[in-house]
């Protein structure tokens, strides 16, 4: 099943949706959503505390849609929407594939648990399809009457009776899933990769630091992926640039929000207080000393937000501004703890890991960005943390920081809409 799910991808591949459901005496069964979990059946006794946490953004996401109905099992979740179409349930499952926490989503038929009619439909899933095929059964019931290795060799024989298909245990070129649960079967045959790792809002809240370069949205879906709930900070070069970054850092924090929704871009204005820092004699020092200026800032806000740490796109040695000293200063600057899950990743890895999670081609847009104003011809790679506290006392610096933080303009980018608030 590919990320973007259309009319041809349910009526061709998935689990005999090829054929009408009056076609057959025992119809084809619901077609629902199944999606198996990670990370979340290691965590004990706290299991149900993430489990809950992952229900709440499942029916977040799928505000909009029609009504589901959401069943918990042992390492997996049903989603059902009864008296939905298959192309509504279709779009249900490529909302799900953004969901963190779930490692695997699969378009799926719930069946009775008759032999007859599941094998009437894993038949029916392999029509029209070539190469090699295997079945692969997991019982969940113990109760059910045959083993899984029977039930598997049952159905394996009606299929290739039927369609005369070579049967290939090993690396098959197509696979028919059976999983028999407590009160119904499930066939399908596709799935699609979840991003795995925790749900959304279990480690907290944080804010971004998002420049509109290719890093920070990426540091931004690594910390979701660790349960980080976060909003996002850009600073503008206005008054003296135009508003592209702000479309770029919008249209980025949009593609984001499909991995948590209800997002929040705070954009401050940063352009005069780039001028003041100049003029106070900064040289070298400019950029570290902006960027100080940067992090007393969205410091400012995160308390304002309750979000407990800041988030950014570092990745030491790429640039002269994230030398080892330079990144020490930079902490110097605020008390909040600074995450750089980026800090180890070399350019290549940050920009495959942009395409894949989709904010390369946006982050690639030309645009003005503040930090190339007043930029010095040299720029200090062993910044003095003396230096630039001197610096920040000429300035008032911890008033500029509340003031720019007072002056944030909030955006609200919703991937799915303003059907889709937070959880």
């Amino acid at each position: 099943m590919s990320a973007s799910l259309d009319a041809a991808t349910v009526q061709s591949r998935e689990v005999g949706a090829n054929v009408a459901e009056s076609d057959s005496p025992r119809g084809l069964g619901e077609l629902c959503v199944l999606m198996k979990l990670g990370e979340i059946v290691l965590k004990g006794s706290n299991r149900q505390l993430f489990e809950r946490r992952l229900h709440n953004n499942i029916r977040a996401a799928a505000r909009g849609l029609s009504q589901i109905k959401l069943s918990q099992r042992k390492g997996v979740i049903v989603i059902r929407m009864p008296g939905a179409g298959d192309l509504e349930v279709a779009e249900l499952a490529e909302r799900m594939t953004a969901i963190m926490g779930v490692v695997w989503v699969h378009l799926v038929r719930r069946l009775p648990k008759d032999v007859d009619v599941v094998t009437d439909v894993a038949v029916r899933s392999m029509a029209e399809r070539e190469g090699t095929f295997a079945v692969r059964a997991r019982r969940r019931d113990k109760r059910f009457p045959m083993t899984s290795s029977e039930l598997a060799g049952y159905v394996g024989a009606k299929v290739q009776e039927t369609h005369g298909l070579p049967v290939k245990l090993k690396h098959p070129d197509n696979t028919v899933f059976i999983e028999v649960d407590k009160d119904e079967v499930f066939v399908f045959t596709d799935g699609t990769p979840g991003p795995g790792g925790l749900p959304v809002g279990m480690s907290g809240r944080g804010l971004v630091l998002m420049s509109g370069g290719i890093d920070s949205p990426v540091a931004a879906h690594r910390m979701m992926r660790r349960g980080l709930k976060v909003d996002f900070l850009h600073f503008s070069g206005m008054p003296f640039t135009g508003p592209e970054s702000v479309y770029k850092a919008y249209s980025l924090v949009r593609q984001l929000d499909r991995f948590q929704t209800g997002s929040r871009l705070f954009v401050v204005p940063f352009g005069k207080a780039q001028q003041q820092l100049k003029s106070s004699g900064a040289e070298r020092l400019q950029i570290i000393a902006q960027r100080r200026l940067m992090l007393k800032t969205a410091e400012a806000l995160a308390e304002r937000l309750a979000a407990e740490t800041l988030v950014t796109g570092d990745a030491l040695g790429q640039v002269s501004s994230q030398t080892l000293t330079n990144i020490t200063a930079l902490d110097d600057a605020v008390d909040v703890p600074i995450l750089r899950p980026l800090v180890g990743m070399d350019k290549t890895e940050i920009m495959t890991e942009a395409r894949r999670i989709g904010t390369l081609a946006i982050s690639e847009l030309p645009d003005e960005d503040c930090c190339t104003m007043l930029t010095p011809r040299q720029v200090e790679t062993a910044a003095k943390i003396p230096d630039l506290r001197q610096i920040e006392r000429r300035l008032d610096v911890a008033d500029l920081a509340e003031h720019l933080a007072g002056a944030a303009q909030v955006h609200k980018p919703s991937f799915y809409g303003a059907a889709a608030p937070a959880a």
